[in-house]
């Protein structure tokens, strides 16, 4: 069973940045951020939080874009989050492993492959990830959204052309041996109108420019990024996880 609240969260971050008032800021969509992290417990009513604190992991491409969200966050006293009563307490800057053309990554949040479109069910559409089209969408809407970003030139775009992801072979008949799933039907929220979009969660390889890692790991990979979706994390062994540290975040004052 799954609980799925990352459309109450990306409705919650949109309302801080609408708070500030900056519409530059208000329409940069090159954010994303993962589910809310705590000890819980699965009931028939839903999931329940029973840690005295919850953490959320938000990465974008522009520290000016990060100061202003975090800015306007710690101006809320509280943020209600379904039934949850959230209080803004600190953040972490946390101090990743050096990016290469080759990566092992695993998902914090699912890969979306295809943008959603009314009354079309393109975006629900079942796509294994050992074809050759998985890669392929991804790549289409990386390169879409590098090019979006304005870091960098046609040029450089097109010096971007290795880029192949392979599934971890294993996580993927474990999971076909006890019958779950690393595709499911999640529900997204645009303009008002409500989409749905599969999603999938699994460990995968990446190959592909350092440029191109570092642009997918800082905004997450496919579409919908900025409501929540694919997010990655690097897959490191326990000794290389406990050599990254954290530190207090610097925030400037506005």
């Amino acid at each position: 069973m799954s609980f799925h609240h990352q459309y109450i969260l990306a409705q919650i971050f949109k309302g801080v940045l609408v708070s500030g008032g900056d519409e530059k800021h208000i329409d940069y969509t090159h954010y994303n951020f993962s589910g809310l992290k705590g000890q819980t417990k699965v009931s028939r009513k839903g999931l329940h939080f029973y840690s005295s604190k919850v953490t959320v992991v938000f990465s974008c491409l522009s520290k000016e874009f990060l100061d202003y969200f975090l800015h306007h966050l710690f101006t809320f006293e509280e943020i209600v989050v379904g039934n949850l009563k959230l209080v803004p307490e600190s953040v972490e800057e946390d101090a990743t492993a050096s990016i290469e053309d080759k990566m092992k990554y695993i998902c914090i949040s699912p890969i979306v492959l295809k943008a959603p479109q009314f009354q079309s069910n393109i975006a629900k559409e079942f796509i294994h990830p050992d074809m050759d089209e998985f890669s392929d969408l991804l790549y289409d809407s990386t390169m879409e959204r590098m090019e979006e970003s304005k870091l960098y030139t046609s040029s450089e775009i097109s010096e971007f052309y290795k880029f192949q992801i392979l599934p971890d072979p294993n996580y993927l008949t474990k999971l076909a041996k006890e019958k779950k799933k690393f595709a499911r039907i999640y529900p997204v929220y645009h303009n008002d109108v409500k989409y749905e979009v599969r999603g999938y969660t699994f460990p995968f390889t990446l190959f592909a420019a350092k440029e191109v890692q570092e642009f997918l790991f800082n905004s997450g990979i496919g579409y919908l990024a900025n409501k929540g979706f694919g997010m990655v994390d690097l897959a490191l062994d326990k000794h290389i996880k406990q050599e990254r540290k954290v530190k207090a975040y610097e925030l400037k004052d506005e």
